[in-house]
Formats: structure tokens, C-alpha cells, sequence
């Protein structure tokens, strides 16, 4: 099967990354949220992105102009009729998620593929409410879309050879590196992420300063990232949700530290908030 026409449900952080590499690939791309001022940021940050790959002389002018016109916009789920290949990236909801493949199964063609960007919920429990499982995968890429080369590639119990193949096919047609995943909470990425962050917190409980923790992990290590300045960077209202998953099918092992509790509780999320484990309201 050949994928032209991709439709991508939700423009936040993660919708408008994957519009902007499939656009980038030369993929017709449709961008759909519920208001317009989702959309007008969505658009508005691809731009800034692709300002930044000028900067560097990743591309040129021309390039951009050809991307942004290969984006389309719409308020209205109707328009994936025509597409080959539908990503959501909806909120971490199960309940919505299933809404939506429910809607999409409805709307869209017998060949299309159905997607979903979830990086902890069950890809089997969406498949099931439709009458294309063997149609339906996870795509869970990683933020910020536009840097990270990684994608993993979720097949459900029922995800047919063909379907598993033209996903992987179209991750590497991005320029992305696609790593097969089994259907399990978390998979591979945010299993092991997410419990390295609630480690982190544990550490900070136990006495360890946050800065001393990232240092250790970056100098020591070589992470690019701290584990903390990493969960404010996702929030701790997202990490706190996906060790809950995580916690529901792995047990005890991945229950979420009472500190990360605390957090989200006084509304310390992190980069968004301006505070989290580290204090950004100072740095701006």
C-alpha cells in the first residue's frame, strides 16, 4: 500500500511535529483540532521550526514555503475520508482515544491505516472497537518531533504483516528510525523513561538536591537531559499519568513516588508552570 495523503488528529505539541516532518517527506498533510486557535499556534510553531533549520542552513526559504503548503487545516474529522494513513495525537485518554478510532473507522476508506501517537496506552484496546484491527498500529514518536530520529512501531494482536510493513516504511521515509515495540503499558521507551524519573524523584525524597541528581546523570552517565529537567519538560501532570498506567499493569515496581504526587498537587508541573523540580520563572 502506498501512503500520499496523512491525516493528523490534534495540532498540539505532537501533531504539529508529525504534520511538519510528513510535510517535510513530501506528504500531503491534513492538521485537525477543535478550535481554531489550536490550529493558528500549531501553525505558527511549524513555522518557528522551520525558521530555526533555515537559521542553520538546514534548508532553504523555498523549502519551507513548499512544506507549509503541503499542510492543510480543518475543524472537521470528516476530512480524513481521504486519507491513507490517520495519526491521532489526541490527549493521553484512553476513553477519547477510543472515541476517536471509533469516529475514524467510520469515516475513513477500508485501506486506510489508523494510527495512534500514545506513548503508554494499550494500541489493542483502540484496535478492538473497530472493524480494521489488523488496520490499526501504534506510531509513537518522540518530542520534539522535528530533532529526535527515533519512532516506535507498535503492532496489536491482530496488526496484519502489510500493515506493519507500510508503517515502517513510512516512519523511514521521514527520515526516522523505527524500533519495534510490543503492546505492553509504556512499551519500550516511556517504561524505562518513566521509571528512571520516578527513581530520580525517590532520590530527591531520600535528601538528593535536584541539580545534583541531573548533574550526576549528565556528567556521569552522558544523558543529554537530567531525569528531572526531563519530567519538567513533559510535565509532571503527564508523568504522573503514565507511571499510573504503568503502575495498573506492572504493580508495585512502578507506583509513582509520593513526591511526584505532591507535585502535581501544588500544581508545580514544570517549564509550563514555570516551576517544577527546577525554578524557570527566575530564568526568563
Amino acid at each position: 500500500m502506498e501512503i500520499k495523503e496523512v491525516f493528523i488528529m490534534g495540532a498540539g505539541t505532537m501533531g504539529n511535529g508529525i504534520a511538519q516532518v510528513s510535510a517535510e517527506a513530501g506528504y500531503d498533510v491534513t492538521m485537525m483540532d477543535i478550535k481554531e486557535e489550536f490550529i493558528s499556534k500549531a501553525l505558527a510553531t511549524i513555522e518557528k521550526s522551520l525558521d530555526r533549520k533555515i537559521r542553520k542552513g538546514a534548508i532553504q526559504d523555498g523549502e519551507k514555503q513548499k512544506t507549509m503548503l503541503r499542510i492543510k487545516t480543518t475543524l472537521d474529522i470528516k476530512d480524513a475520508r481521504d486519507a491513507d494513513l490517520v495519526i491521532e495525537a489526541i490527549p493521553e485518554e484512553l476513553e477519547l482515544k477510543i472515541k476517536a478510532f471509533k469516529e475514524l473507522d467510520r469515516i475513513c476508506q477500508e485501506h486506510t491505516i489508523l494510527a495512534s501517537n500514545t506513548s503508554a496506552l494499550p494500541i489493542g484496546a483502540m484496535a478492538a472497537v473497530t472493524k480494521r484491527p489488523e488496520k490499526s498500529i501504534g506510531i509513537h514518536f518522540m518530542n520534539p518531533v522535528p530533532v529526535i530520529k527515533g519512532v516506535e512501531v507498535i503492532p496489536g494482536k491482530y496488526t496484519s504483516s502489510e500493515t506493519m510493513k507500510t508503517s515502517v516504511e513510512f516512519v523511514k521515509s521521514l527520515g526516522r528510525e523505527p524500533c519495534e515495540a510490543r503492546d505492553y503499558a509504556g512499551f519500550i521507551v516511556s517504561r524505562l523513561v518513566d521509571a528512571l524519573m520516578n527513581e530520580a524523584i525517590h532520590c530527591v525524597m531520600d535528601g538528593n538536591k535536584p541539580e545534583e541528581v541531573d548533574k550526576a546523570m549528565k556528567l556521569c552517565c552522558n544523558f543529554p537531559m537530567g531525569p528531572l529537567e526531563l519530567c519538567d519538560l513533559a510535565g509532571a501532570d503527564i508523568v504522573l499519568h503514565g507511571l499510573e498506567t504503568l503502575h495498573r499493569e506492572f504493580g508495585e515496581r512502578l507506583r509513582p513516588a509520593p513526591l511526584l504526587l505532591s507535585q502535581v498537587r501544588s500544581g508545580d508541573l514544570g517549564r509550563k508552570t514555570g516551576r517544577g523540580f527546577h525554578d524557570y520563572a527566575s530564568k526568563e
